[in-house]
């Protein structure tokens, strides 16, 4: 089959690769679409530790063509989509169901072949059918909506509270609609694309701008501030806008290299919580279901759709910041 491969730190390149076959309780997926995201880049730039090659891609649908010999959930011709993440269900954190902290973490397209193919193999228990109304080329976005939703559950944020959101692309957008979603009262976003922030506007934000100094304080600060960039200077500037009893959450990937400060005293005194949410945990269902429900609208949020030979190219891409969500379809 065809596959795009990342042979070492900073390539890519369009190759044939083996069919997967499925393990007993395993399905083949015949990918629909694959979603690109900044854990991409990172694993293309070598920050990330998975062994090389790899075929990249973790959000993904498609329709099963194959199942595994101890496989009764679903049979082919079922769509699906699929929580990419790999958990060994033994260590000390699967223990505590803390899955997402595994430490064994490992994950279909990040160090296990991906969906940036024609074909991937996934475990059935990580499959969510797709509801009537979905279409299964869209369902890639069930991915990052779970990772979104998983945020939301590290928040526990509160009815009425002024959220500010550093990041208009895919991941900033659905933190705006999911705090819109949980009774925010108001949500600004800041981000220096100026098309990234239109679409913002576009999707109901109370103000945007290219810097939180343009933004009209609330009289008490945020009450939640969000990073969904992971540039450590947008981070540093959103830890500075907590207001008391704040929290802020770092929900971008940043660099593992990237540094910032704090100031202790200002955390102990104003009591601000700094947290952080990883990946998915139990929210990916849910976030099939808020999907299903119409809680995003693809046509929006899915800016470019590209055939898998543009891979390469897709990545260069959604490096410039160029669009929203980009989606490749083998």
């Amino acid at each position: 089959m065809r596959a795009a491969v990342i042979t070492e730190p900073g390539k890519v390149e369009l190759a044939i690769v083996d069919d997967p076959a499925p393990g007993p309780r395993e399905v083949v997926i015949q990918v629909a679409a694959t979603g690109l995201c900044g854990t991409d880049l990172h694993i293309l730039h070598g920050e990330h530790a998975p062994s090389l090659p790899v075929v990249p891609g973790h959000e993904f649908a498609g329709v099963v063509v194959a199942v595994g010999t101890e496989v009764t959930e679903v049979a082919a011709g079922a769509r699906v989509a699929v929580d990419p993440n790999l958990y060994c269900s033994e260590c000390h954190y699967c223990r505590l169901g803390r899955n997402n902290l595994c430490e064994r973490y490992a994950a279909i397209g990040v160090t296990h072949p991906g969906a940036a193919a024609e074909f991937v193999a996934a475990p059935v228990a990580n499959c969510t059918v797709l509801s009537d109304g979905i279409r299964t080329e869209d369902a890639a976005l069930i991915e990052p909506l779970s990772c979104a939703v998983r945020g939301y559950d590290v928040l526990r944020s509160r009815l009425a509270s002024r959220v500010l959101v550093y990041g208009a692309g895919t991941m900033g957008l659905m933190m705006l609609q999911l705090a819109k979603a949980t009774g925010a009262v108001s949500v600004d976003v800041v981000d220096i694309n100026a098309e990234r922030l239109a679409t913002a506007v576009q999707l109901g934000c109370s103000a945007s701008a290219a810097s939180a100094d343009e933004l009209d304080r609330p009289p008490y600060g945020w009450d939640v501030v969000i990073d969904a960039t992971g540039n450590a200077g947008a981070i540093q500037d959103a830890l500075a806008r907590v207001g008391k009893g704040g929290t802020y959450l770092q929900f971008g990937v940043a660099s593992p290299t990237a540094r910032v400060t704090v100031e202790p005293y200002r955390i102990y005194n104003q009591e601000i919580t700094i947290t952080g949410s990883m990946a998915v945990l139990h929210s990916f269902e849910r976030a099939a279901e808020l999907f299903a429900s119409g809680v995003l609208d693809p046509q929006v949020f899915i800016s470019h759709r590209l055939p898998l030979t543009e891979y390469p190219q897709a990545l260069d891409q959604f490096a410039a910041g160029q669009g929203r969500k980009i989606v490749v379809l083998p």
